[in-house]
């Protein structure tokens, strides 16, 4: 069982998982290697991805507050 499997598994309800740049969504530059599983929706469920390699601070601030928006209802997901 991988460390993220087990960080996942110890955090209490509700769970978000946000895969944050192009590693995370499908291992990125490195997904053909024989050590990536690929990416981390293979291990744990994602709910949000924001993609990027690396995505920009402003990038991910900006999903970040798009999410919460969602979260609390507010916005319909595009």
């Amino acid at each position: 069982m991988t460390a993220v499997k087990k960080t996942y598994d110890a955090t209490p309800s509700p769970k978000i998982v946000v895969a944050v740049g192009d590693g995370a969504i499908d291992g990125g530059i490195f997904k053909d290697s024989y050590a990536i599983v690929g990416g981390v929706h293979e291990v744990i469920p994602v709910h949000f991805q924001i993609p990027g390699d690396p995505p920009s601070a402003k990038q991910i601030l900006a999903s970040l507050l798009y999410i919460l928006d969602i979260l609390q209802g507010k916005e319909q997901v595009k």
